[in-house]
């Protein structure tokens, strides 16, 4: 038994869910999102949540379970909350600033890099030293962060480079005399 796919999803007030086939659409106060899921489970709206269950005892069916009902709650946590990844950056001369639907990154190049902002996600520069992704897409958010933090992976030694704010940078010691 699925412990994740046993629970609905609770709707928020202001949140309504559609289902129609085995698409459900979410509809919140910050847009709409919809998920197409598999045959092998069932979607219905009850009591102001959303539930899943399997069709059938199937490895398949008991593994699509979990994760439509998972999806199914990122929908709902994106109309309302939404998503948001922080990045930060960490080198001398390193920066980052907003020029409409451009982010330039200096990152130690030759050039500057111009990173266009692809549409349904937000990215603002508070400072110079610090990058915001938000969104109500969390895959497209993080797709979106990790795109910026290739540019200029944090290396080992200084941990100079784009690094998301909460990750651990493993420090290693430099050559000894």
């Amino acid at each position: 038994m699925s412990r994740i796919g046993k629970k609905p999803v609770e709707l928020p007030s202001g949140v309504e869910a559609k289902v129609s086939g085995q698409t459900v659409e979410v509809k919140g106060p910050k847009g709409t999102r919809s998920f197409k899921a598999t045959d092998d489970v069932t979607l219905t709206v009850e009591d102001g949540a959303v539930s899943v269950t399997p069709r059938g005892k199937s490895k398949r069916a008991r593994q699509q379970w979990g994760m439509a009902r998972t999806q199914v709650a990122n929908l709902v946590q994106g109309v309302t909350t939404g998503f948001r990844k922080e990045l930060e950056i960490n080198g001398v001369g390193y920066r980052a600033q907003m020029q409409g639907n451009v982010l330039k990154l200096a990152l130690g190049y030759s050039h500057d890099v111009n990173f266009e902002v692809p549409e349904g996600v937000t990215v603002t520069a508070p400072k110079q030293t610090e990058i915001i992704v938000e969104g109500i897409d969390q895959q497209l958010v993080g797709q979106v962060a990790a795109n910026i933090r290739e540019w200029r992976k944090p290396e080992p030694y200084k941990g100079k480079g784009i690094k998301y704010k909460d990750e651990y940078i493993f420090r290693k010691e430099g050559k000894k005399k």
